[in-house]
């Protein structure tokens, strides 16, 4: 069978508000393929495929502008939580 996986996740370099990074992963059979990284501020593919999804994905301004505000609307309103 197939393996999809979609990972979203906070990191967290110190207690500043400023040091949270925001990566929404996506992996296919145990490789990921394309990933959004609030630090970069778009999708980056590391597959022919990926490559592919990541410029579709960046070129639809709305989509890109939802995921930047992943950052501000999960990460930093749960840093408490994680503190």
């Amino acid at each position: 069978g197939y393996f999809h996986q979609r990972v979203a996740e906070c990191r967290f370099s110190s207690k500043d508000l400023q040091g949270i990074e925001f990566i929404d992963s996506y992996v296919f059979n145990q490789a990921e393929y394309v990933r959004f990284n609030s630090t970069v501020g778009k999708y980056v593919g590391y597959t022919e495929h990926g490559v592919y999804n990541a410029e579709a994905w960046n070129s639809d301004a709305a989509g890109l502008a939802q995921e930047r505000g992943e950052l501000e609307r999960f990460c930093k309103q749960h840093a408490p939580i994680y503190y």
